[in-house]
């Protein structure tokens, strides 16, 4: 092999071994890090799937999860789907739904206002 071959080849060599330590190692690493942590779910852990759903862990099964993700309402998950474990800190905030009541007039004139603009049509069904 001379140097003109060796030359054209090692560009080609080197753009692996980056995409191997750049993309493909990480990778790996990441598989590997939520295949451990899903077989280690107990009973009593707060989850989230992937799908952001989270709930409390009841029961683990070989490739099933039961969640709690309300009182008395129990769902089966695949391990796969649990995306993480959450700590209490992690816990979402849930704000507290505001009442029509409390709307200000302002509010409610802007939503008035909104719906005479629009000529009493939803801008869903309008057309064009």
């Amino acid at each position: 092999m001379d140097m003109g071959q060796l030359g054209s080849i090692l560009p080609l060599i080197l753009l692996v071994v980056v995409f191997y330590f750049l993309l493909i190692r990480p990778q790996r690493k990441r598989q590997q890090e939520a295949a451990q942590m899903q077989n280690s779910l107990a009973p009593g852990a707060r989850v989230m799937t992937t799908t952001g759903l989270f709930g409390t862990v009841i029961a683990v099964d070989n490739e099933d999860v039961v969640l709690e993700v309300a009182p008395g309402i129990e769902t089966r998950w695949v391990k796969a789907a649990i995306g993480r474990v959450v700590t209490p800190g992690d816990a979402p905030v849930v704000d507290e739904p505001a009442d029509e009541d409390k709307l200000d007039e302002d509010d409610k004139s802007e939503s008035e206002a909104t719906v005479d603009r629009n000529g009493d049509q939803d801008s869903s069904t309008k057309q064009s």
